[in-house]
């Protein structure tokens, strides 16, 4: 049995997506506690601008960054509303699917 992905959002598979690579997770931390710039970003994760940005970019088409520029800076901060689409994904597995009880395949072995 193979799940059909074209019944999840994209949006959805972006945000888990985003999500599997430490260092956007670590990026994600520190915008918890603040909006951060770019240089800030990487004085505190000790990367170069130019790594900093392929990750930033991908948390950003994911829906969970917002940007600002001000003067030559851009300023990051959390996107809250699609963290909250992701934990209602995750929701509606405990609460609302049902148990389904396993049975023998009947495919014949090869």
């Amino acid at each position: 049995m193979q799940a059909n992905s074209s019944i999840i959002p994209n949006s959805i598979i972006a945000g888990f997506h985003a999500l599997s690579d430490p260092l956007r997770v670590n990026v994600l931390e520190l915008l918890r506690q603040k909006e951060l710039c770019v240089c800030d970003l990487c004085d505190v994760l000790g990367v170069t601008q130019s790594k900093l940005s392929f990750h930033l970019k991908s948390l950003k088409e994911a829906g969970l960054l917002r940007s600002r520029q001000e003067g030559r800076w851009i300023y990051y901060s959390l996107n809250l509303p699609q963290f909250a689409m992701l934990e209602q994904y995750l929701a509606e597995f405990r609460c609302f699917s049902p148990i389904i009880s396993t049975h023998a395949c009947e495919k014949p072995n090869d």
